[in-house]
């Protein structure tokens, strides 16, 4: 997918690649976007709490140090910012842990670079999720709502990208969900019956990189995205089953009580992704209304388990892609 507008330099009569800053770039939806930009051809600078770890890594990259919890006012963005065209920000965390809370990386950090973005007219793609709502009694989505609400107030030209469950390469949640769907017994709460429209991570990518190439984000405020299948909880696990066995697993109703307690214990254990703000998801749609996903991509979203799916863009091109980078962070989005 190229990207279709190029910037031109004022000193010479030739076209430059846009460029783009990718913050928590070499993380699980992070790496996604990376591989779609890189493929897209643009000149990437990466976000990451420790640069140096992953320089060898991303030989196409400039390597920059982004530590949220010191980038609370505007001005602290203004060195990250140099030479950029574009935000791309994948950065959430799942739990909180010391220097890195809910409210630094979720909401203040992100509305601090919104008013930096709109100072140094810089476009914003800002990663949240689908289901925030108002007295969401968790603090990982309430977190989530109040970043989203103060980048609309920001007066930068944003787009807000809230994408469904997602599947795919280097995913904590991703890959526990798969493990999960190879047990014998699924233990179903009674209480998930929110819908999901669970998509591929590497579409994800692409449709960053197909908002990246706008030169207005104005018609892009807020953008759901979702793979075009609407699943039950226990409708996904037998999907993602389906990839391994042909037999089926006895799925067992688990009391609402009892998931809200394993919600909470895996919360202070850091056992699975299963948290308190996940369980809260599960009861409430997850689907995108509208679905802006087959717009963006031009063409319908991969299935779920699809060969298509697990070959991304660059590694068909030859170029690295995310298969081939490290999973060094996967665990920190959530």
């Amino acid at each position: 997918m190229p990207l279709p507008t190029p910037r031109v330099s004022d000193d010479a009569e030739k076209t430059s690649p846009l460029r783009v800053l990718v913050l928590g770039g070499t993380g699980f939806i992070g790496r996604h976007a990376v591989a779609a930009l890189h493929t897209a051809g643009a000149q990437l600078a990466i976000g990451s709490r420790h640069p140096e770890r992953h320089e060898a890594a991303y030989p196409f990259a400039a390597m920059r140090l982004a530590r949220f919890e010191q980038l609370l006012q505007a001005d602290a963005w203004d060195a990250l910012l140099k030479d950029v065209d574009v935000i791309v920000n994948c950065v959430g965390i799942l739990r909180q842990r010391p220097h890195e809370s809910y409210e630094h990386v979720h909401h203040r950090a992100p509305a601090a670079l919104a008013l930096a973005c709109a100072k140094a007219g810089i476009r914003f793609i800002h990663t949240s999720a689908l289901g925030l709502h108002e007295g969401a009694k968790s603090r990982f989505l309430s977190s989530k709502l109040l970043g989203e609400r103060a980048i609309a107030a920001s007066g930068s030209d944003y787009a807000i990208v809230r994408p469904s469950l997602l599947d795919g390469e280097g995913g904590f949640g991703a890959r526990w969900l798969r493990g999960l769907s190879r047990s014998p017994v699924h233990c179903i709460p009674r209480g998930a019956r929110g819908g999901i429209a669970a998509m591929t991570a590497t579409d994800l990518g692409l449709a960053f990189a197909a908002l990246a190439a706008f030169p207005s984000l104005a018609a892009h405020r807020e953008v759901e995205l979702g793979g075009t299948r609407r699943y039950g909880y226990a409708e996904y696990l037998r999907e993602l089953r389906a990839d391994y066995t042909g037999t089926r697993a006895l799925q067992l109703p688990l009391p609402n009580w009892m998931a809200r307690l394993g919600a909470h214990a895996c919360d202070l254990t850091h056992f699975s992704p299963f948290s308190y703000g996940h369980w809260i998801l599960l009861q409430r749609d997850n689907i995108p209304s509208p679905n802006r996903l087959p717009e963006l991509l031009g063409r319908e979203p991969h299935a779920i388990g699809s060969k298509a799916a697990r070959e991304p863009s660059l590694a068909r091109a030859g170029k690295i892609g995310p298969h081939d980078l490290p999973d060094t962070t996967a665990s920190r989005s959530p």
